[in-house]
């Protein structure tokens, strides 16, 4: 079978991976160049076992200085776009217990099934992406937020995940370079299996795997619409022409909204926009982290990736422009400097801006839309667990197409 995949962000290329390793024929089509959208630069963390929803009970009462504060890092900024304020809508609804349950134990399921998948392939294809296991930390600066972190944590015991509450002393113990903190640590959550690696990296080696196996990529090719016949979407339409197959994936990222909206179809993804900085590590021991730390108060998180470490944050609701704001970067910077102020002499910041595709609840868009063609599959919304959950994900779509 013939399938077209759109999108080469780390979503659509594992999809292409997973689709061509079941005995697909597969051909990638994307506008820019693989990683180019919200992958390149995202926090290069595999979350597989911390995946605590956006949408939780405590945004209520946050809700005044996410609206107001401009150092708040969860920014909602109204604009006159209905479909911000029905996201905004349905991602306040989502804030309740039972909610926040139910998805972290979906996003459980989804992550396992994907680090076997990510696992596999890296076993076989041996990718050079500074991969790292060396856990994850994620820290609370006050016991309040410590105590409802530690709830979260019980409940990913009982669906499976394997972690543990520290105090200071225990996390400096896991990380060294977080000992200049100590005095500000109520507590963190320590899980030890954890990993790390550079998204941008295995985009690009993805593509060299599939290109070289024979997959087709379409790059700098615009996908202007879909061409349906009857129920079903013949094949798109670019400026080359139009490129026919027997099934689609859609992998657009934030743009899959517009474009499943031109067939009738209402996704219900929005664009968080994120910020990162790269910089190059100290070379004295202990000056930056080898275990990837989340700041929960700052929601900035920090990854070892080979001799650089990748610092992302903030996430914007503030629609589709992408620009990298010169403040959001001086404020990662800034907060680096203040957990782990020796690990860079911070002479280049390489900077970068990404559209993050949310849904309400976190969870992403798998499948056939019931209102949509019947061979389009969409795959799509991942928020910021894009890297963690892409390869479970594909594994779905492609046992969709397969069987």
């Amino acid at each position: 079978m013939h399938v077209c995949v759109l999108g080469a962000g780390i979503v659509g290329l594992a999809t292409a991976y997973s689709l061509h390793r079941a005995g697909h024929e597969v051909t990638v089509v994307d506008r820019a160049t693989p990683g180019s959208g919200a992958s390149g630069g995202n926090g290069a963390q595999l979350s597989y076992s911390y995946v605590q929803p956006l949408a939780d009970p405590g945004i209520w009462r946050q809700l005044p200085k996410l609206l107001l504060s401009p150092s708040s890092p969860l920014k909602l900024r109204p604009r006159l776009d209905v479909h911000q304020w029905l996201w905004g809508v349905r991602f306040l609804a989502a804030c309740n217990s039972k909610t926040s349950r139910d998805t972290t134990g979906q996003l459980l399921s989804l992550a396992a099934l994907s680090r076997q998948s990510f696992d596999a392939m890296m076993l076989e294809e041996k990718l050079d992406n500074d991969f790292s296991a060396t856990g994850k930390l994620v820290l609370y600066s006050d016991e309040a937020a410590f105590a409802g972190a530690r709830r979260q944590m019980l409940l990913q015991r009982e669906l499976g995940s394997t972690q543990e509450a520290v105090d200071a002393d225990r996390c400096v113990e896991i990380e060294p370079a977080l000992k200049s903190r100590h005095g500000h640590i109520a507590g963190a959550i320590y899980t030890p299996g954890e990993c790390a690696a550079d998204c941008q990296k295995t985009c690009d080696g993805l593509m060299e795997v599939l290109r070289r196996r024979g997959v087709r990529f379409l790059l700098g090719t615009q996908v202007d619409q879909l061409v349906l016949r009857g129920k079903s979407v013949a094949a798109i339409a670019t400026p080359q022409g139009h490129i026919e197959a027997d099934r689609f994936v859609m992998a657009l990222g934030a743009a899959s909204a517009r474009m499943a909206g031109s067939v009738g179809v209402h996704l219900p993804v929005y664009p968080l926009k994120g910020y990162s900085i790269t910089v190059d590590v100290a070379p004295e021991a202990d000056a930056a982290p080898k275990v990837s730390v989340t700041d929960s108060a700052r929601k900035v998180v920090f990854a070892r990736i080979g001799s650089r470490m990748r610092v992302a944050g903030m996430a914007e609701l503030s629609g589709y422009d992408s620009a990298v704001d010169p403040a959001q970067i001086a404020s990662l910077k800034a907060s680096t400097q203040a957990v782990f102020p020796e690990s860079s002499a911070f002479e280049s910041l390489s900077p970068w801006a990404g559209m993050r595709p949310a849904t309400p609840t976190g969870l992403p868009v798998i499948g056939v839309h019931a209102k949509g063609p019947d061979n389009l599959l969409f795959n799509t919304g991942h928020g910021a667990l894009g890297f963690t959950l892409a390869f479970g994900s594909a594994q779905r779509i492609s046992r969709m197409i397969s069987r």
